[in-house]
């Protein structure tokens, strides 16, 4: 499956079948919690967030691909990340973007 941020694909023939979408919603224990707000203090990463943000990145992109190949999609184009905080320590990341058949 080809995925791309671009909004049209160059040299290419292809049919628009639509939106596709996936989210997530992550959280991490209270320990890498705790982790973070001394972090807070003292500075540096959040390792613990980092991690968790990439891991929804890519349960988010991996359920676009679902849908797009359950519509009969070759590629995903104008793909968009987007991400809001739930509750304290959790976060959803939705990846959306328009699903494309080659001619």
């Amino acid at each position: 499956m080809l995925l791309s941020t671009l909004h049209t694909l160059p040299n290419k023939d292809y049919e628009v079948l639509g939106l596709v979408e996936g989210s997530t919603v992550q959280s991490k224990h209270i320990g890498k919690d705790f982790g973070a707000a001394f972090k807070g203090i003292v500075g540096g990463e959040l390792k613990g967030y980092t991690e968790m943000l990439e891991e929804a990145r890519k349960q988010a992109t991996e359920r676009i691909i679902e849908q797009a190949k359950a519509i009969g999609a070759d590629a995903v184009i104008g793909i968009y990340y987007s991400s809001s905080a739930i509750i304290q320590g959790a976060s959803e990341i939705l990846c959306y973007g328009t699903a494309i058949k080659f001619k």
